[in-house]
């Protein structure tokens, strides 16, 4: 009798036991991103971020399901473990803080000025020459240390939206819009800004986009299983593949940053 119900117990506990490796459905989550993160007009997710995602999900063993929200809401998601997957924030110090990034990321975006082709401001880099320019910044964006480093001086107007800053710019509203210009080239030429607003160069800086984890600790096996399978997309050239096929700019091997080949300088002949 005895005997029996030990078997019965071991039976119970061992069905009760967490499983080392098994199948979990990703939770992915993000804004909508120009070709790295969005829906077709069919409701099919498509972009660079979706790719890897399925490729990594697929190799963990896993299923991945893609939730659209407004940026500041998907960060605070993944932030509060709500969700799994952050898809494309760039590094800031605080978002370190917040954050478990994978170990390399899979976009390069340019952050750049656009300005009214007929009144565009000089800019020659210093972000110092700009104290009195009205400047619209999407908000909960990061553009860099430097601009970080500089908000301080600028009047700067966050708006809620790209669509948003690139409509006050073409009214008047502001001098400058800072963007990146893969977000912004398609939203242009869909608002028929395209003969009326310029990207300006040089660049503000250049962001690389990652994938990120709660930095909850229940998350960290999961971080290093796909960061290390993103690695060895990385060193089979699969993300430059990948991004190819999106039309979207994946960081070089040597690092070097890469200017904008559309970027104009009206003060210049």
């Amino acid at each position: 009798m005895r005997t029996t119900i030990s078997l019965l117990l071991a039976l119970v506990l061992g069905a009760s036991a967490p499983v080392a490796c098994h199948a979990a459905q990703r939770v992915a989550v993000g804004a909508t991103f120009s070709r790295i993160f969005e829906q077709d007009a069919n409701g099919q997710w498509q972009g660079l971020g979706v790719d890897v995602l399925r490729v990594l999900a697929a190799r963990a063993g896993d299923t991945v399901v893609f939730r659209l929200y407004p940026w500041p809401r998907a960060q605070a998601m993944v932030e509060r473990a709500q969700a799994d997957i952050l898809i494309g924030p760039y590094k800031s110090p605080d978002r370190l803080k917040r954050f478990a990034f994978i170990d390399h990321p899979f976009y390069r975006d340019r952050m750049v000025f656009y300005a009214r082709r007929d009144t565009a401001p000089a800019w020659r880099g210093d972000l110092s020459t700009l104290r009195r320019s009205k400047i619209a910044a999407v908000r909960g964006w990061h553009y860099g240390a430097q601009f970080d480093l500089a908000r301080p001086q600028l009047d700067i107007s966050e708006v809620p939206q790209l669509e948003n800053g690139l409509q006050m710019l073409a009214l008047g509203r502001v001098e400058l819009m800072a963007s990146n210009e893969r977000n912004s080239t398609g939203l242009i030429d869909a608002l028929h800004l395209g003969q009326s607003l310029i990207v300006l160069c040089p660049d503000i800086t250049q962001l690389d986009g990652y994938l990120a984890f709660p930095r909850d600790p229940q998350f960290s096996a999961v971080r290093d299983r796909y960061s290390a399978l993103f690695t060895e997309m990385v060193r089979s050239g699969e993300l430059a593949r990948l991004g190819a096929r999106n039309g979207v700019l994946v960081p070089s091997g040597d690092g070097a940053p890469r200017q904008s080949s559309t970027c104009s300088d009206p003060h210049r002949p």
